[in-house]
């Protein structure tokens, strides 16, 4: 029996999950053509370089180019030698937009998510200029397990990031690749392949509360070990009948 080496093991890990999320929830049709949102973090990174592969092995065919978004009012020293080199490596373009937003403009919203929809809105914006789409985000599962907790607790929502999400109003499609992938895998891989971190010193961030619900998907996954996968087999398994009853 042959036998795989550390980085073999882990490779072929994600690349089992990958390809079952991507075929699962059906996110790559024949002649897509996919954006990627490239922040310059582990997942978007492990991003390039999964979609990049399949892109140049896997039917059906498709293609792909990436997109690094630079906040020029937010302190993100990135490398874009780098991420140009990381992309050239796995045969993906590189398209560099630059813009901003004003955290005054609406005090209402906070300015995490003013950079996010700013962010997003950038996306949209080259995405249509590249002709795409598809825009691939590195979300994974721990990311949308945390989301569904935070809208349960947060918004009242049983709600989450889908790994599919046709936006009719910008005729886009948002898919997720990731979204069967643990991230300690792809912290493991960020080792493995010494991606080279990205220096983000955002002053928002302390507002976020995805941290804390890090900590609370560890501590159910301690009570439980199969906790995850209970948590991603509910979003399809509602059962309305042992659900109150709203009368109008």
């Amino acid at each position: 029996m042959a036998k795989f080496t550390e980085e073999e093991q882990t490779l072929r890990g994600i690349e089992r999950r990958f390809n079952k999320g991507v075929v699962q929830y059906g996110l790559i049709e024949e002649g897509d053509k996919i954006l990627i949102g490239l922040s310059g973090g582990k997942d978007s990174l492990a991003l390039v370089e999964l979609l990049g592969k399949r892109a140049k092995i896997f039917k059906p065919r498709f293609s792909v180019v990436a997109v690094h978004v630079v906040m020029k009012n937010i302190p993100y020293q990135s490398d874009l030698e780098y991420l140009k080199a990381h992309t050239e490596a796995f045969g993906v373009p590189l398209v560099v937009y630059e813009t901003s937003f004003d955290p005054t403009t609406d005090t209402r919203k906070s300015p995490c998510f003013l950079c996010s929809w700013n962010r997003r809105k950038a996306l949209f914006t080259v995405a249509k200029e590249q002709g795409c789409n598809k825009i691939a985000l590195g979300h994974h599962m721990d990311d949308i397990l945390e989301t569904l907790l935070m809208n349960i607790t947060f918004q009242g929502a049983f709600s989450t990031m889908p790994p599919k999400l046709a936006m009719k109003k910008f005729d886009m499609t948002i898919i997720r690749p990731m979204c069967l992938v643990h991230e300690k895998d792809l912290t493991e891989l960020a080792a493995l392949h010494e991606y080279r971190k990205q220096v983000k010193n955002c002053p928002y961030e302390s507002q976020s509360s995805r941290s804390d619900m890090k900590g609370i998907l560890q501590q159910l996954e301690a009570m439980n070990p199969e906790a995850r996968y209970s948590l991603w087999g509910s979003m399809t398994n509602v059962q309305e009948e042992l659900l109150p009853d709203k009368i109008d």
